[in-house]
Formats: structure tokens, sequence, C-alpha cells
């Protein structure tokens, strides 16, 4: 089939969508049906298995939950928005006008096919969709799933910020240092370094919250402005007690809460006034209304403190690649939020001045996405002009960005998908849209040929191809058009994460997250990661699917290496069994994995065992996950303050270094009733609750070693003060005693120093075991305890004997005669045998 370049790009957003073309060396954003640029991510199921979606159903959500105070009751839920952020999630959404569950990519597939209903003149079955560059692979592998429902055959996945980069870079007048691109969305929040060289864009390093956006603004200042409002004006006590009525109050609420962040993004304040009999009534049967006035000041620092995190995100960005907002020469804004005034001065005071505003922050994503698809080739399914007569299918391959003023497009005819047509002498003729320069009619052979087309500077430049047979009349082709991006170099995505397994580190005696070789964060997509030289925990045999190699794959944020598995995200397991393989396969037999991750994350992996030489190849089909439960949350939250707790009792860990761990419990603490009640807020908390975990893993671990240094330097003084009482009669000992101590030090392996401890404890005991005994055996007799014996009357009388040799011998017990102490008194002890052997050390 012919090879095309894509032309279509669509920002999938969590509240709003849209959809670019990119054609003829122009970007145009395709209207919506309400002649708008951007269309609501809302999806409406009315009677008569009806489906609407966009502002229609946006105004049917507004009716619904404005409805359901009247009953206080959900129990005819039929409109849906802000699913995007229960993406690769197992969360139902079931409208009782169908009585059919919908998942969150069910409803983004309507939301897709709705955009490309806008396109009356073209079949899409191919584009670019953008993802939060934060996305995880079962977001992402959802976000494919609905291409795949909406029809899209063809479907490459690029990271927001990056694709609001590339439309930025395409009109930026200085094409030189680095960029930031702040991408504040309606559900979430994403940031971008880029390095910028002669107009050619290379990603550096990325960052970002799934789960932090203008929802979360919205429903702040539900909670603390008009929940407040209603509160002193009405009585919602009983509903505001119920997490279901509250629930329903709020999102009735937040319409209005929406109009009036947006309104006052500029103006100084913003009139609230309800419709009438809009919302149900209050505790008290009295009308719920809403008649008063928002001030900017009002909202500054409930917004503040949203802006904060993701200005913070951005610092720590800076920070982990050595540099400072001085360093930043363009500063990107991105997403609706961002036309905030109080936003913007925050990142000038905080990041740097060099704020740029010069792209629409609701439309760069999608025109990015646009011209990172006229990058991309995809196969051109020619049976769509099978009502042709006569076709002409061309190879055509190009560079379709470049830095460059001329750039070389090679032509090929393609024989067996040509239709009707004489290939010999045939002519080609390349020619610039604006006629201002041309090609001129080329002959064009089977091994085809090269063309050098001349490019107008910081533009896109569309070409038409022309065929000619012999006798110079015209031949239909495909492609017939080409577009060359000039002044800018389209580079691809990175990797967000880090990509691993779950491995057994036997020095620190636990289970820690490894990366794949090749898969770090940032590496430039499509890669490829390694891990070599694992072994098999069990047999693997063919036709067996009891025996299971089951590889745990994660994926884990900055410095995520080394740092516990399970504070990392768990995404899907690999499993290969006996069908998998044609020999035998023995345990601890050692293999190889390969994990192949292309520009879009999907994934496939190869495993090459060594012994039988079998590879197994699978392409990695991640699931829903199972969203995590009200318990599950709680518990975690109490495990991470019982740690926080412990960190705090530690007398080496000092203030500053909890600093970051103490602000982001505060945060989870106070959003936690809340956003518990949701699948989406629950996934949030446990987001924050593992960088929680990773940051004080990451501080214990520093400190795990000092207290165990701390105390075989203790073991070793009294090593030395209990030779030197000897008069050096173990110096031998103690030598050993200090070269282990040594080692110990320089490896900082904590089970080295551990063992360490054990041996200098042995040494110790060994040096002072007469004084030991004595010391064991006065206590015993002087604090008689007869339920520590089985003969009681023999104990008494051995302990009274023993005592008297040790006061005539002012406690200089011989060792033989400790030896027979220590015997004859374990004898009789009322313990186990296992006690016996630790009862005297």
């Amino acid at each position: 089939m012919p090879i095309v370049k894509m032309k279509y790009g669509i920002d999938l957003g969590t509240t709003n969508s849209s959809l670019c073309k990119f054609e003829n060396g122009e970007l145009k954003i395709v209207k919506s049906d309400t002649l708008k640029d951007t269309m609501p991510s809302c999806v409406s199921f009315v009677k008569k298995n009806n489906i609407r979606v966009g502002d229609a159903a946006y105004n049917d959500l507004r009716a619904e939950r404005a409805r359901a105070t009247k009953k206080w009751s959900k129990s005819n839920e039929n409109v849906f928005l802000e699913f995007k952020r229960t993406m690769g999630l197992d969360t139902e959404y079931t409208p009782s006008n169908i009585k059919k569950s919908y998942t969150s990519e069910d409803l983004s597939a309507e939301v897709l096919k709705n955009l490309l209903r806008f396109v009356s003149d073209d079949v899409i079955s191919a584009c670019v969709i953008t993802v939060p560059a934060k996305f995880k692979t079962d977001q992402i592998a959802a976000t494919k799933r609905a291409a795949d429902l909406a029809g899209i055959t063809h479907c490459e996945l690029l990271q927001e910020p990056i694709a609001a980069a590339i439309a930025y870079g395409l009109k930026a007048e200085n094409k030189q240092g680095k960029w930031l691109v702040f991408d504040f969305g309606g559900g979430t929040f994403d940031v971008a370094l880029l390095h910028v060289q002669d107009g050619i864009l290379q990603v550096k390093d990325t960052e970002g919250d799934n789960y932090l956006g203008g929802k979360n603004l919205d429903y702040a200042l539900v909670d603390q402005i008009f929940i407040p409002y209603l509160q002193k004006n009405n009585t919602i006590t009983s509903l505001m007690s119920k997490r279901y009525t509250a629930s329903i109050l709020r999102d009735a609420l937040k319409f209005y809460a929406e109009y009036a962040k947006n309104e006052l993004s500029s103006a100084a304040s913003c009139d609230i006034l309800s419709q009438l009999n809009e919302f149900g009534t209050d505790d008290k049967h009295n009308d719920i209304e809403l008649d008063f006035t928002i001030t900017q000041e009002e909202i500054k620092p409930i917004l503040e403190q949203f802006f904060q995190k993701a200005i913070d995100i951005c610092k720590n960005l800076l920070k982990r690649n050595n540099l400072t907002g001085n360093d930043i020469d363009s500063l990107i804004l991105v997403g609706g939020p961002t036309h905030s005034e109080l936003l913007r001065n925050m990142l000038r005071e905080q990041i740097t001045p060099h704020v740029d505003t010069t792209i629409d922050p609701m439309t760069a994503v999608a025109l990015g996405s646009a011209l990172f698809a006229s990058s991309i080739d995809y196969e051109e399914d020619v049976s769509v002009f099978d009502k042709t007569e006569k076709l002409l299918a061309l190879d055509v391959n190009y560079e379709s960005s470049t830095v460059d003023t001329l750039e070389y497009v090679t032509v090929k005819p393609i024989p067996n998908q040509s239709k009707k047509c004489d290939l010999n002498n045939l002519k080609i003729e390349i020619v610039r849209n604006d006629n201002a320069w041309s090609s001129g009619r080329i002959e064009v052979g089977e091994k085809g040929e090269v063309f050098e087309c001349l490019l107008l500077e910081d533009r896109a430049n569309s070409f038409t191809i022309h065929a000619y047979d012999k006798s110079g009349s015209s031949i239909p082709c495909t492609p017939h058009e080409i577009s060359i991006l000039q002044g800018t170099k389209i580079v691809n995505a990175v990797l967000p994460y880090y990509i691993g397994v779950e491995i057994s580190n036997i020095h620190e005696d636990r289970d820690v997250f490894s990366s794949f070789d090749g898969l770090e964060k940032n590496v430039t997509l499509p890669a490829v990661g390694t891990l070599k030289k694992l072994h098999l925990p069990n047999i693997l045999e063919p036709g067996n699917t009891n025996e299971k190699l089951i590889l745990p794959i994660y994926q884990g944020e900055y410095n995520a290496n080394g740092s516990i598995a399970m504070y990392n995200d768990h995404v899907f397991d690999v499993v290969i069994t006996g069908n998998d393989v044609k020999n035998k396969i023995g345990a601890l037999s050692e293999f190889d994995i390969v994990i192949n991750v292309d520009r879009s994350q999907m994934m496939t992996l190869r495993a090459h065992f060594h012994d039988t030489g079998d590879i197994v190849e699978k392409s990695i089909e991640v699931s829903r996950r199972k969203s995590i439960s009200i318990k599950n949350i709680e518990d975690f939250y109490e495990s991470a303050k019982n740690e926080l707790s412990e960190l705090k009792s530690n007398k080496f860990v000092t203030y500053s270094e909890l600093e970051n761990t103490n602000k982001l419990l505060k945060d989870i603490t106070s959003r936690l009733e809340s956003e518990k009640l949701s699948d989406d807020g629950r996934m949030h908390l446990l987001a924050d609750l593992r960088r929680t975990f990773l940051l004080m893993d990451k501080v214990k671990k520093k400190y795990e070693v000092e207290p165990l240094l701390e105390e075989a330097d203790s073991l070793f003084e009294d090593i030395e003060e209990a030779n030197a009482d000897s008069e050096n009669e173990w110096d031998d000992e103690v030598n050993n005693a200090k070269i282990q101590l040594e080692s110990a030090k320089k490896s900082l392996n904590i089970n080295q120093i551990k063992q360490t401890i054990d041996n200098l404890r042995e040494i110790y005991f060994g040096m002072t075991f007469e004084i030991h005994i004595a010391t064991l055996v006065s206590e015993y007799y002087e604090n008689f305890d007869p339920s520590k014996w089985k003969d009681v009357k023999k104990a008494k009388m051995l302990l009274k004997k023993y005592a008297d040799i040790i006061i005539r011998c002012d406690g200089n017990l011989s060792h033989r005669e400790a030896v027979e102490m220590m015997k004859n008194l374990i004898d009789i002890m009322n313990i186990s045998e296992s006690q016996k052997a630790i009862t005297f050390i």
C-alpha cells in the first residue's frame, strides 16, 4: 500500500477536546457543530437510545445535576464528564436510560466519534491523539482502545506538552534556548523542559500530576465559598452530613464555581445568581438559591494552593536538571486555567518573567498534534479508490520537518498497487503550492527518482505531485500532495517513567525496583530495554500451565531505582507458561528479557532462555486495573503516618529532610475525606501516598546505616576495653574485629554491617564470658523467680552455691567454673531447647 503522512491531530481533553487538520501546508482547527474551536468532552444518553456529545450534552449535564437536588437522588444519571480521570480503571458508568455499563474508554470513543463527524469530506482512519505526559501504561492502553472503538485504525499517541511545544516552535521568533511548557488542563497538569537549537526541539525532561487540574479548582471553590454561603443562608447540616447528598449538592454547584473561576481570571468580581427553582430545598424545605458576589481577592488564597503545587513541580524539574528559572528563555502556557492573571503573576515571580502567551492555550495541543501527525507515515488503504478507473500508487519518502531550506524527496511507483497505468516513460512533477517553484517534469524509472524541493523559511510548505504518461496526459496519483515544515525539526516524545521489574536485593534484604537498561526516564521513543542474566524460579515444561514465570512490570518516578518496589506503580504482569516454550527449562536457568516500547508507549516483550535457546515473544496487553478501595487508601494513609512518626523519632534525621514529606502528607490529610469518595480521587491519593513513601524511603535508606555503625563502634570500644582489662590477652581477636569493622564501614552494605555486629557480639561475649556468667548468676540469685525453673529447690541450692563461689573469688571465675555453672543452670531452666542456645548470650 502507498505510504502517506497523517494529517489529523486530536486533543482528547478532560473537559474539552478539539480536532486539527494539517493540509496544503496549513493548520486548521475543525469547528464543532456549534462553530467553536473546542467541544466539551461530555456524553449524554437521552431516551430512545440516542447519544449526544459536546455542548448539547454539557447543557444536559447542568440540567441533570440541578434536577438531582430536587429529590436528592442520582438514580436518573445519564450524562458524564471528566471520565478521562478514570482512564485505565475498571470504573463503570451506567446511564439509567440505557441500562448498559460504559467504561471511560467507551465514553472517550463517543467523544472521538463526534469529533470525526465534524469532517464531512474525509474518512479519518489515521490520526495522532494526545495524552498527558504522566499517563501510565494502563491509561495509554485505554486511550488506544478508545481510538480503535472510534474507528481510528492508525493511531499514534503524543504527550500533550510536547504537542504544545511543537505548535509554539512553528511561530516562535527565537528558535534557540530552553523552553518550559506549563500545561494546566481541566483534569491534569504537565510540564516539559525542551532544549531548542537552530529550531531542533529536544525534550529533556517531563513531569506532572494526572489528578491536578481545573476540576480541583472548581470543587475547591464549591467547598470553600459556595457551601459556606449556603450554610449561612440555608440549613444544609443534614445534607452535608451524608456523603451521597453532599456529593449531589457539590456537583450541582460546580457549574457556578467554574463560571466564577473563568470570569475572575481577569475581572475583579462577578455576580452569582441562580435561576428560579433551579435547585431543590434544604433541611427545612426552604429553596436553595444563590445570590451573591465573588471577588478576585476571595478566590486568590483558594486557587493559590493548587497553582503552587504545579509551580513546585516545575521547580523540582528544574532543580534536578541543574537549572533555575533564570535559565528559561520561554515559559509557554497551555490549558484553560492558564488564562488566570493570578497564575501568570505567580509564574513570573517564582519561575521566570519570560511567560509567553502568544499561542492559544486552548488549541495549542491540537495544533501541535496535527503538526506531529504530518511526520508520521502510515499505509493508505487504496480500496478507497476502487471507483477510480486509473490510479498511480507512489512510494514517497521525505522528512516532514527540517531546519534546512532544501529537502530531498524520493518518489517511486508501486506497480502492484497501481491501476491501468503504463509505467514506461512515466514523468513526475512536484509543484510548490505558491507556484513560485517547480521541479519540472522528471522521468521516473522503476527505482524511483530524487527531487530537490526548495522550501520557504519558517512555515509549512505544501507541494502537489503531478504524474504524466508518455503521451503527456495527466494520471491521478496517490499521494498527490505532501507538506514539509521548515524552521522547526519535530522530534519524538520521551519515556515519562522508568520501566522496570521487582527484584530481590540480597544486600538490603528487600524487593526493589530495577529499571531495564535502555528504558530510563526521558529516553527518546521508540526505545529498547534489556535485563540480562535473570534466573528462572521454577521449571517451565511444554504444555504445563501450572508452572509460570510471572514478571511484575512497574513504572517508576525520578530516582526510582533501588526503591522498594511496592512504592512504585505496578501496571501489569507478564506471564510465561509451559504453553509458550518448546523445551523443558530447568529451575534457576538463565534468561534475558528485551522490551520494545514504540512511540505510543505500547510494548512487546521477548524472553530468551539460554539453556534451551527458547525465545518467547509477547505483545503486552494492558487491561483495566481494579480501582482501589476506600479501606485500602485509609490503611495506606495510616501506614504513611506511622512511618513518618518513626522517622521523626530517629535522632539522625533532621527536620529539613522531612519537610517535603510533612508538606505532602499534610496536603493528603486535607483532601482525604473528599477525594476518597471517588475512583479518580482515590487514585490521586494513592499516587501522592506513593510519593510520600518514596520520599521517606530515601531518608530512611540514608540513615539506616548510621545507627548500625554507631552500634558497631560501641561494641568495638567494649572489645578494646575488655582487652585492656585482660592485659592485651585478646590482641588477635581485637585485630580481627577491627578489620571486619573497617570493611563494613567501607561497603556501607546493611547486611554486611549487621553480620559484623553479630560477629563483634560473639567476640565480646567470648572475651567477657566469665564476667558475663558471674553477673547473670548473681542477678538470678538476688532476684529469684520460681517460674523460671523446672526444679525450684535445686535451683535455689545451685544459685546459693555459685553465688558464694563468685563472692570468694571476687567475681574472677575461671573458664572451667563459668562453663560448669552455665551448663548446670540451663539444664533446670523452664525453657525450650531452642531458647537454651541464646539464654546466656
